[in-house]
């Protein structure tokens, strides 16, 4: 089927895309992996490509536009490749949304020049150890000094991916004890100098897949953070996770379409050259039937992860449409690129195979971003359930 999501200019930055990914990505890509995390440089080059000023405006140094589809082709091309840009889209999809909505003028002209160069690297820290999907149960707390001019920070976040790389981290912590009747109530957030004093990094986790997507542990220890970097008004922190929880789910939604569809691809590849009693796997019968089956449901994927893309663009994904594309893509890519890896047989476990990782990397999908079991409590709720 004809797809309509993309113009001129989006097919133009995919070749573009297409083009570096293979000259300065691939070959190193190995590299990458073993050490766990890209070099920090890797950032300044996607700063110069313009990957991260889609979307912030052209005052600042961005190409000013509004739209997710710049990030559904990197989606697309980095899992076609077999490979993560890092951090970038704790960057760009997580970060940025908050400083365009939440910043002042000021902020804006002290923080967007450098996120589009590269410079600054964002990350967001939302979990705690212990707290998962409930944000409302944090502990972590920022107490205004006396003077007003500074809040002090403490308190510990984990799972935060570009945490090692960051140099400013977007902090949820309670300004405010929560209020009997609204738990969510007392959280604000805070664009933190990774170089202050008692800020730390604890462990880099090693993970089961995503390895050049760093994750780490972060503490802070009476961090000083100046008042001019409270993002947005005290106490409404949770109202503002919610207003881009669901552009966040639509990301994980497509980039698990996307890996879906990269798994049919080295699957059928793979079938195509491995010979099996004389004859490539691709000739036989379960092959064909597998692979059709699995093509139905990334079509299927496609057709939701586009829609939902389009309704992003217009500003009307609602919550539950967002849970709804993130539950039916993530759990499509799952069954997918199981049975892809099923076909590559004993060397579809072997990571220097791109099925293998994809494997490792998809699994995390129905879990960050709101578990699959939150994915359905939402659903059920839109539904009155």
């Amino acid at each position: 089927m004809r797809r309509t999501v993309f113009s001129e200019d989006h097919e133009s930055f995919r070749q573009m895309l297409r083009a570096f990914i293979e000259a300065e990505v691939v070959p190193v890509y190995d590299e990458w992996y073993a050490a766990g995390q890209v070099p920090r440089d890797f950032y300044y080059r996607l700063g110069e490509l313009g990957v991260f000023g889609v979307n912030v405006p052209e005052e600042f140094g961005g190409a000013g536009l509004d739209t997710h589809k710049f990030e559904a082709v990197m989606y697309e091309e980095t899992a076609r490749a077999g490979v993560l840009l890092g951090c970038t889209s704790a960057h760009v999809l997580l970060s940025l949304p908050y400083i365009k909505m939440l910043a002042t003028d000021e902020q804006k002209k002290r923080y967007l020049p450098k996120f589009v160069t590269g410079e600054e690297m964002w990350a967001l820290a939302m979990t705690e150890p212990g707290t998962g999907s409930d944000v409302a149960g944090m502990k972590t707390t920022a107490k205004l000094s006396e003077d007003g001019t500074h809040y002090v920070l403490n308190g510990a976040k984990t799972f935060i991916t570009g945490g090692v790389h960051a140099d400013r981290v977007i902090v949820c912590a309670r300004t405010s004890a929560p209020r009997k009747d609204d738990r969510r109530f007392g959280i604000s957030l805070f664009a933190v100098d990774t170089t202050s004093e008692g800020y730390s990094i604890g462990r880099k986790l090693d993970k089961l897949g995503l390895k050049t997507s760093d994750t780490a542990e972060l503490a802070f220890i009476d961090v000083k953070v100046p008042a001019e970097d409270l993002l947005g008004e005290e106490n409404k922190g949770f109202s503002y996770l919610g207003k881009n929880l669901p552009s966040e789910r639509w990301g994980i939604a497509y980039d698990a379409y996307a890996q879906a569809k990269a798994a049919i691809r080295f699957a059928q590849q793979y079938v195509q050259e491995r010979i099996v009693f004389g004859e490539p796997v691709a000739s036989f019968q379960n092959t064909g039937f597998e692979l059709a089956a699995c093509q139905a449901e990334v079509d299927a994927a496609e057709a939701v992860a586009d829609r939902a893309l389009e309704a992003l663009d217009a500003g009307e994904l609602t919550p539950a449409e967002a849970a709804s594309a993130k539950l039916f893509c993530t759990e499509v890519a799952h069954r997918v690129i199981d049975r892809c890896l099923q076909l590559h047989g004993g060397y579809g476990y072997i990571n220097e195979y791109p099925i293998a990782r994809l494997y490792a990397d998809n699994r995390v999908n129905r879990i960050y971003g709101g578990t699959s079991e939150i994915m359905k409590t939402i659903i059920a709720k839109s539904m009155g359930l």
